[in-house]
């Protein structure tokens, strides 16, 4: 018997590439999330410091040279600091909405790969029956090995379907979490660049 059949099967396999998959893109978005969250208080108030001193293009450089979402937001505000009060939030919360999504998006297939894996090890549980049924119905004589083959292959399948289903949804939970967290930075980041271009507004009026 073949260590492929032992441990299995294709589907085994299969399961076992898509769990090194989910780690891989596990730690990628763990590390973006850690990269796209910082304290965003002094940031916000320091470009507010310097658009009360008239420096529109230093503010709007300062964002440019800070690479979070933060930075975004606070930029899509400065640029539109102008306009009214429904364009200008607008503005910031389609900004919001787009970093929020494109975190979401590429979190999206650990999601499916956490829906899919119990599936696949069901399929390799069938195989494996069909394997055991086909060994019984097709031969006079049924060897051992045939039989503990297919059984190999069923109980690895399903065990490999549950393990990498269960260890997935830990990790998009985990990334969730810290999704959330950053989401409401965001907004919080949000308000609070309005709250000082609404003040100087009417400083200025």
């Amino acid at each position: 018997m073949s260590v492929w059949t032992m441990l299995g099967g294709p589907v085994f396999w299969l399961l076992i590439a898509l769990g090194v998959t989910s780690v891989l893109l596990f730690f990628n978005r763990l590390i973006a999330l850690r990269r796209a969250q910082m304290g965003y208080e002094d940031f916000v108030r320091g470009v507010g410091n310097v658009l009360e001193q008239g420096n529109a293009e230093e503010a709007l450089a300062l964002c440019d040279e800070t690479p979070a979402p933060v930075a975004r937001i606070v930029a899509a505000a400065v640029r539109h600091r102008t306009a009214s009060a429904r364009i200008l939030r607008e503005a910031v919360d389609t900004t919001g909405r787009a970093e929020v999504g494109r975190f979401e998006r590429r979190l999206a297939l650990l999601a499916i790969i956490a829906q899919s894996a119990p599936l696949l090890g069901l399929l390799g549980t069938i195989v494996g029956m069909a394997r055991v049924v086909i060994a019984v119905g097709g031969q006079p004589l049924v060897a051992r090995v045939d039989l503990m083959g297919g059984a190999m292959q069923t109980l690895g399948a399903a065990a490999a379907g549950i393990v990498v289903a269960v260890s997935v949804q830990v990790m998009y939970g985990m990334l969730r979490v810290r999704l959330d967290h950053l989401t409401a930075d965001l907004e919080a980041a949000a308000s609070e660049i309005l709250g000082i271009l609404a003040a100087h507004r009417e400083a200025v009026a």
